[in-house]
């Protein structure tokens, strides 16, 4: 009798689970799902883009797949995403729930937090402040020389030796936001200081890897003493070092005299004290730590993919000298404007930007109502996931869409253009500000 019961709930919570992957009438094609996983099984967890690129000559540059139960849109090529994330830009400004990032997040800040009245408060202030700061504007250029100073007498020590610039590269990155976010830099030695860099790093693989998507597509193995739990920790290891530093910030700020965006957000925390207002100190340490975290990683990769792209290609490299030189001459100071006399050194920068491919898959989208695309019908809160990396090497519209060629950004005169399908990062509403500051200004 037992055995009997038991096999029936099996087969009841099999079908049940199977109807749960159905595709609804009209919705984006794609491969058939298994019950429980999904199409996981079909996806290379680590680098799915091989398996994604397969799937669109498949079924379309609009299609879907399920992870665990939960039906994903994919878009592909540059069409497909501009028309989403662009054209209809509010209707797919969501973001997806229930994610291992939003476990993370505590569904605050606003890099992942779902558009809305708290995401528009957050993202405004978010911005005004770091324009206010210099973020993008020349006033920027002594904090990025500072840094530049410490990070070059760091690298003289190793005198020709074999080393690896990961780690100097990430503190200098980490050190100009710092300076910005918490109004001060810190020793490259500096203990807390290390551990922060670490846990956000840790925190993004974790997110971006095998067992975030496990995390996300089985929701019944959450509890499990597994990897992902390490993103937790992390986590409040982050709040807790960037909530001492808020608590010294309130114990030594004068009103009126603003150092950084903390006093920023605590002169607005006053003004805001009596309203029902998204200005408390929980979404301060989760809008600190997404601001950091968006700016560092992608830096300092690329950073590193600079260094290894020039080193392979010495004679881009030789131009690159060669164009510094001569707009600069002997003059060892430089400025921002510096930059609008070098097309091809602008070139080569965006063209590591698109070859690195930091971000492949950007940050997940959602439908913020029901919608059409390419004539499919999306329900409201459909994920939908931007494949970037698509876009970077969208054959309809690069020169040379794969390989590392500055020509890319050089129209037949030699000047500098940035294509429309330059999305190295995102595209869409919802955009990181450190990163929306960035296309703002370039």
């Amino acid at each position: 009798m037992f055995v009997t019961v038991l096999l029936i709930c099996i087969i009841t919570f099999t079908l049940f689970q199977a109807l749960k992957t159905r595709r609804f009438r009209n919705f984006p094609p794609g491969p058939l799902p298994v019950p429980f996983v999904g199409n996981i099984l079909q996806l290379n967890l680590r680098n799915p883009l091989k398996d994604m690129k397969k799937l669109s000559e498949t079924y379309g540059n609009v299609y879907s797949v399920f992870i665990g139960s939960t039906p994903v849109v994919i878009l592909h090529g540059l069409q497909a995403v501009k028309e989403a994330l662009v054209t209809q830009a509010v209707e797919f400004a969501g973001r997806p729930q229930g994610l291992l990032v939003n476990d993370v997040t505590e569904y605050k800040g606003v890099i992942i937090v779902n558009y809305g009245t708290h995401w528009k408060e957050q993202r405004r202030f978010a911005l005004s402040t770091l324009r206010n700061f210099g973020l993008g504007k020349k006033s920027m250029e002594a904090r990025i020389q500072e840094e530049v100073a410490h990070l070059t007498e760091s690298l003289e020590k190793y005198k020709g030796q074999i080393m690896s610039p990961h780690t100097l590269l990430h503190n200098a990155v980490s050190n100009v936001i710092c300076s910005v976010l918490l109004g001060q830099r810190f020793s490259y030695n500096d203990i807390s200081f290390q551990e922060m860099i670490h846990c956000v790093s840790e925190n993004l693989r974790l997110i971006n890897g095998p067992w975030g998507m496990l995390y996300d597509a089985l929701p019944i193995i959450r509890p499990l003493p597994l990897p992902y739990r390490k993103a937790i920790t992390n986590a409040f290891k982050v709040k807790s070092f960037l909530k001492s530093i808020v608590e010294e910030h309130k114990k030594t700020r004068i009103r009126g005299e603003v150092r950084d965006i903390i006093d920023s957000y605590l002169e607005e925390m006053e003004k805001r004290k009596n309203e029902q207002s998204s200005f408390d100190n929980e979404n301060l340490t989760i809008l600190l730590t997404d601001l950091f975290a968006a700016g560092t990683d992608t830096t300092s990769s690329t950073l590193r993919f600079a260094i290894l792209y020039l080193m392979i290609h010495p004679d881009i490299q030789a131009k690159c000298h060669q164009e510094i030189d001569t707009v600069l001459g002997q003059n060892k100071d430089f400025n921002f404007e510096d930059r609008l006399n070098m097309p091809y050194m602008q070139a080569t920068i965006h063209e590591i930007q698109r070859f690195a491919d930091v971000v492949p898959l950007g940050v997940f989208h959602a439908t913020t109502k029901e919608t059409h695309l390419y004539g499919y019908k999306l329900p409201k809160n459909t994920t939908v996931i931007a494949n970037l990396s698509s876009v970077l090497h969208d054959e309809t519209q690069w020169k040379f869409p794969h390989e590392f060629n500055p020509s890319n950004f050089l129209n037949s005169q030699g000047e500098f253009i940035k294509p429309e399908a330059f999305m190295p990062f995102s595209a869409g509403k919802p955009t990181a500000p450190f990163i929306h500051l960035h296309f703002e200004n370039h």
